[in-house]
């Protein structure tokens, strides 16, 4: 889902932003905004980068870091820039990139497309592979969830370990205000006036980073833009399941939910965990749908330990002994 990504602007923004003025300008939003997402991705170690898939699917991404490849998949109307904040403490340990998924973002937006789970697991898996990548780790945001489930359950020996940050997927699971709704007529989510984007802001977080007017116009304009697409997105995803392609997969799993969230009901992580037999939740209380955009430092060494403790149950069982059990849900 779509969220903000940005505290007070830095000075490569405030710099911009003067010369856009100096100039006599009328892009001083865009370019502000730019600058400001330059700023972050730079402090993340993150560089943008595209790449053409096998049949011709532009997909633009970032990537930084050294380590082990973690693909992290936003949700519904975000795009690559929702893990630019956490990324930040990511990167010393992992190769980090972050894609913007076909039909968000900077990637391609075909409207004939598939955008079900399943078909948007298999172009992230021809994404991955395009990046000469064998055997992945991967996050998932809401619909981004969904999908890295998707991808787990159809190829589960390429994906080493999950991380399900309040994610969709379980249409069945317990009902959310999101659900009531929109079966009441009123879809949250949606974004078809620059009025519309704060509003989607208070209800996706309970905790939001700072974003100046300028740039909340800037990523509403965005959004109407893509507003047919968006449509489209979203009636296929409201109702696709993926609970029976991974109702007993054995990956590794961190499921972290944000204890607020309006959009998907924290009970879920629960349903999660009992389908998913190597699983631990984490609920971070005061948090809304997006913990990784709310508190950065705080998902992500929330991630670190869950990985560090894979490494040591991996280093264990090479030594022929037996890991420990997954911690049940806290």
């Amino acid at each position: 889902m779509p969220l903000p990504r940005l505290r007070r602007p830095l000075a490569l923004a405030v710099l911009a932003a003067c010369t856009a003025l100096l100039a006599g300008c009328g892009s001083f939003g865009p370019t502000m905004t730019r600058a400001a997402f330059a700023t972050e991705r730079w402090r993340a170690d993150l560089e943008r980068r595209e790449i053409a898939l096998p049949d011709g699917t532009r997909v633009a991404y970032l990537d930084g870091g050294q380590g082990e490849p973690l693909v992290l998949v936003h949700g519904f109307g975000a795009d690559k820039d929702n893990f630019t904040r956490v990324a930040r403490w990511l990167t010393p340990r992992y190769r980090v990139i972050a894609p913007d998924v076909v039909g968000f973002g900077e990637s391609s937006h075909p409207l004939d497309a598939d955008y079900r789970y399943a078909a948007q697991a298999e172009r992230l898996h021809a994404f991955v592979q395009a990046l000469g990548i064998t055997r992945v780790h991967l996050g998932g945001n809401s619909m981004g969830g969904g999908i890295a489930m998707s991808y787990a359950a159809q190829h589960p020996q390429e994906v080493q370990s999950l991380w399900l940050i309040d994610a969709a997927g379980l249409p069945d699971a317990p009902t959310a205000e999101l659900r009531r709704l929109v079966e009441a007529g009123t879809n949250p989510l949606m974004v078809r006036t620059e009025d519309d984007f704060p509003r989607l802001v208070a209800f996706t977080m309970s905790d939001p980073p700072w974003i100046p007017d300028f740039a909340m116009d800037v990523m509403a304009r965005e959004r109407i833009a893509n507003q047919a697409l968006e449509d489209k997105v979203f009636r296929q995803i409201a109702t696709d399941s993926v609970e029976a392609a991974i109702t007993g997969l054995a990956t590794p799993t961190l499921i972290t939910w944000g204890g607020e969230d309006r959009g998907l009901d924290v009970r879920t992580a629960a349903v999660l965990h009992a389908k998913l037999p190597n699983s631990r939740v984490e609920v971070m209380p005061g948090i809304g749908h997006v913990p990784m955009l709310e508190r950065p430092e705080e998902s992500a060494k929330s991630y670190l330990r869950f990985r560090a403790a894979l490494d040591a149950g991996a280093k264990v069982a090479s030594a022929g002994m037996q890991p420990q059990a997954a911690s049940a849900p806290r």
